[in-house]
């Protein structure tokens, strides 16, 4: 009977993964595990770059539900200690560094959000400042004295790099090993990182060995492609859906997905079983469901499971009222300006439709913009302001105009 249950779990735990080292030590783990009636624990790490988490995130996120969902413990890493050092991660290029400020208020976030996928009554959450500050200078060169360079430069991020003569900090390099240490420090049974992480990982392993511990089990996921079809989601690149983000910017990202990608978000992000994507696609190809209708139901869905299932119903109406009958959003946010003349620029940023003066010229540039339904062009335009003035930047931000 016990077998069968490792066979069970070992069949969803394996599902969507990408490098799994290795299975025939994760049903070692598991067979322990039943026997001693002892949750394995799942590790993952995150460094609090930013401070939302968005769908990439929630890719290992799931995993880590469905270990929570099987009787085991996440073990949820937040690096506060790391997120001031920076990990290129495949990057050509290394990431700024963040304030202890910046680090701890991103972290609050990551608590208040990880719980949307996760367990709370199955998460373990730590910080890494807990082990890693108190070190001293002594502690740090007995740690290093496990990994030689050969090993480090192995990592192909930092090879490339390396060869192209582009700068790579002595940080950098501890920096897997922090990573790794993390590992020893909470005794990790299994741990998930995207493929990107692999060699982190890995070396995680390698660690555990030298502290005498059992080596953890390393599973990578898929790193999934963001709203441009091209590149990894990333908060950096703008081709993002925040889990935290309005039902209707959720339901409308989703709903600028391309038709190839739709199936990997049905996938990776909603768990959908593939025999149940499989007939989904079926029926586009053959024309029994138009690719938008399906797009509907993926948006639907995601709003759904951050949001609410109300809340999807009106997102999808509205988005429907918006663009099939090029009508208005119920609830155009007001923003109180000073009468007189304005630049088209100032304006989008003034009234929160625009981040920065870079993007609104953007936005303008590329069509984006509309003041009561006419396209504005022109970057140097000067506007006058009047009451009840509708601005529309890109497909879905929306103000009105009240004069203070």
């Amino acid at each position: 009977m016990k077998n069968k249950e490792v066979e069970r779990q070992i069949s969803i735990l394996a599902d969507r993964t990408v490098d799994l080292h290795s299975v025939h030590e994760l049903r070692g783990k598991l067979e322990r595990s039943l026997a001693e009636n002892r949750p394995l624990r799942v590790k993952l790490g995150a460094d609090p770059s930013a401070p939302d988490i968005h769908l990439g995130h929630v890719v290992p996120l799931n995993k880590l539900r469905e270990f929570q969902d099987l009787g085991h413990l996440v073990v949820f890493i937040i690096g506060d200690f790391t997120g001031m050092i920076g990990d290129p991660s495949g990057k050509s290029a290394t990431r700024p560094q963040l304030t202890r400020e910046q680090v701890m208020a991103n972290a609050k976030s990551y608590q208040e959000q990880v719980f949307k996928v996760l367990d709370p009554e199955k998460t373990e959450i730590r910080f890494n400042s807990e082990w890693h500050a108190p070190m001293t200078f002594e502690d740090v060169i007995r740690l290093s004295a496990h990994v030689t360079v050969a090993q480090i430069l192995a990592r192909d991020d930092f090879a490339k790099r390396y060869a192209a003569s582009q700068p790579i900090s002595l940080v950098e390099f501890l920096y897997p090993l922090v990573q790794a240490y993390d590992s020893v420090m909470i005794r990790a049974d299994v741990e998930l990182g995207g493929t990107d992480q692999l060699f982190n990982l890995l070396l995680g392993r390698e660690l555990q060995k030298t502290y005498s511990q059992e080596p953890q089990i390393v599973m990578t996921l898929p790193l999934i492609e963001g709203l441009d079809g091209v590149n990894k989601m990333s908060k950096s690149l703008g081709n993002y859906i925040g889990v935290n983000e309005p039902a209707r910017e959720i339901y409308g990202k989703a709903m600028s997905v391309s038709d190839a990608l739709m199936w990997r978000y049905f996938s990776l992000i909603l768990c959908m079983p593939q025999d149940e994507i499989a007939e989904i696609k079926k029926a586009v190809e053959t024309g029994a469901r138009h690719p938008r209708d399906v797009k509907d139901e993926l948006a639907r869905k995601l709003v759904a499971k951050f949001h609410d299932e109300a809340a999807a119903a009106q997102a999808s109406d509205e988005f429907k009222r918006i663009f099939s009958q090029n009508q208005l959003p119920d609830d155009v946010p007001e923003v109180a300006l000073a009468g007189g003349k304005t630049g088209i620029v100032d304006l989008l940023v003034n009234a929160k439709l625009a981040p920065s003066k870079g993007e609104a010229r953007r936005l303008i540039e590329q069509g984006g913009v509309k003041i009561d339904d006419e396209k504005v062009s022109d970057i140097h335009a000067e506007i006058p302001l009047k009451t009840g003035m509708i601005i529309r930047a890109g497909k879905r931000k929306f103000a009105k105009i009240v004069l203070s």
